[in-house]
């Protein structure tokens, strides 16, 4: 066993990763938009067109470097509904949609409560149990077709073998259906109904079947090659370090969201008004998380070609105090309901002003989030933020612990997902943050601690 495609499917993007497991680094990528159609019953992922990247990623891969095996890594917040053909019974819902929002008040007063789950309520279609509250609700004709429910990591997994099962770490991810300390389904599955719908649960890394032959005509792979149960994207992140690494640690998984998990931290009370969850590892663990969008924020205030990082700005948002408080977008992570703003006019900031403030940012909100989960110890850093300097600095100082940066690839979520084949030579490619952290630093961490605390 040398190479492993994985298909990694995040909420903003999709690619199809080619991981070398002896050499432990992704080597070639196909990527492509995750797309959302506005049109139909609801705003839904346009899973055709990542069907189909995913064979045409596949075929041009394993022309490259033969495929020995398949894994998959997705997003969580997302089911598959399935009717008794196998086909869709409703389209995916995307999380965003802000439709299972009109049922708030009702799926309230059904969903269990965070002490059984470890779930937070979440606006949207964040709670996977509130998106099938909504969609049965709604359209109870196409619901009452529903024969099998899949997370959606393992969907893809169906796909490629025909074997419908479900995973642990996509079920424990804020969906409201799992029991964690337990490890069943929650009682609101029950309540409901869904318990029957839902297929198998398997571990992770447990290989489901084999390559449908269709599929491997159309790819030149080889029939029956072995495919992977699959992985939530976050634990995917935390997989390698979970194999490798020694508590206490957390790592802080970047993306459109920005995940952290606590593993060997304090005893925290989780407050689930501020985003904090259990997450479920892929042992079967409970694990304290929190979250917020960072990667969106970071799209939303500086754009996707940010200017290149300058030392002299960072030291003018320094010394002049420029903040961004607490945090944007709304309705999620720590601050869920406070209203932003910024201690200058920001038109007045230059991009390179504004990229440093925004990275500035993004680091107080992840120690706020590590704060709140109890995290002790290192503090591995995974994905796009690993390679911003100012963010590495400003979570260093308001910290005071270690920070490690993955600069091994792009995202650990491809070689966490490559984790679960047998036979990977694991390592992290995580190094130690050694930059000077000037007084400054810790300065502005701790004045925007202060104008932060009043939105708590």
């Amino acid at each position: 066993m040398k190479t492993v495609a994985v298909i990694d499917i995040g909420k903003t993007n999709a690619k199809v990763a080619l991981v070398d497991l002896e050499r432990f680094e992704e080597i070639a990528v196909r990527k492509t938009p995750n797309i959302v159609v506005d049109e139909g019953l609801y705003p839904h992922f346009d899973v055709e067109h990542l069907w189909h990247f995913v064979l045409d990623g596949l075929t041009a891969l394993h022309r490259e470097h033969p495929i020995k095996a398949i894994s998959v890594a997705t997003h969580g917040a997302t089911a598959v509904l399935l009717d008794a053909a196998g086909e869709l019974a409703l389209p995916v819902l995307d999380y965003e949609f802000a439709g299972p929002d009109a049922l708030a008040e009702e799926y309230g007063q059904a969903r269990p409560p965070f002490s059984e789950t470890g779930s937070a309520r979440l606006p949207m279609g964040l709670n996977v149990g509130a998106q099938l509250f909504w969609q049965q609700r709604l359209f109870p004709d196409d619901f009452e077709k529903v024969a099998t429910i899949l997370t959606y990591a393992q969907y893809w997994s169906y796909r490629l073998t025909g074997v419908a099962t479900n995973e642990l770490t996509s079920l424990g991810c804020h969906t409201d259906l799992w029991n964690p300390r337990a490890a069943t389904f929650s009682t609101l599955t029950e309540a409901q109904g869904w318990t029957p719908l839902f297929a198998p649960v398997r571990k992770a890394g447990d290989v489901i079947g084999g390559l449908l032959p269709p599929f491997a005509a159309a790819t030149g792979l080889p029939s029956g090659l072995p495919v992977y149960c699959g992985i939530h994207d976050s634990n995917a992140s935390l997989l390698p370090h979970l194999l490798t690494r020694r508590a206490p640690f957390s790592v802080v998984s970047t993306g459109t969201w920005v995940v952290m998990l606590a593993v060997g931290g304090a005893q925290a009370a989780l407050d689930e008004t501020r985003d904090t969850l259990i997450n479920v590892n892929a042992r079967g663990e409970p694990v304290p998380s929190a979250r917020f969008m960072g990667g969106r924020a970071f799209s939303m205030l500086v754009g996707d070609n940010p200017p290149p990082a300058s030392a002299e700005a960072e030291a003018r948002v320094l010394a002049e105090g420029y903040m961004l408080l607490p945090s944007v977008p709304g309705g999620s992570g720590p601050f869920p309901s406070a209203r932003p703003r910024w201690t200058i006019d920001e038109a007045e900031l230059t991009p390179t002003e504004r990229l440093a403030a925004v990275s500035f940012n993004l680091a107080l909100m992840t120690a706020t989030c590590l704060d709140l989960i109890g995290a002790r110890g290192e503090i591995v850093v995974e994905g796009p933020f690993a390679a911003n300097s100012a963010y590495l600095r400003m979570l260093a100082a308001t910290t005071g612990r270690p920070v490690l940066a993955n600069r091994l690839s792009s995202t650990g979520t491809s070689l966490g997902a490559a984790c679960l084949v047998t036979g990977a030579r694991i390592r992290t490619g995580a190094e130690a943050f050694t930059e000077a952290i000037p007084q400054a630093y810790v300065d502005y961490a701790r004045k925007w601690q202060i104008l932060t605390a009043e939105h708590v």
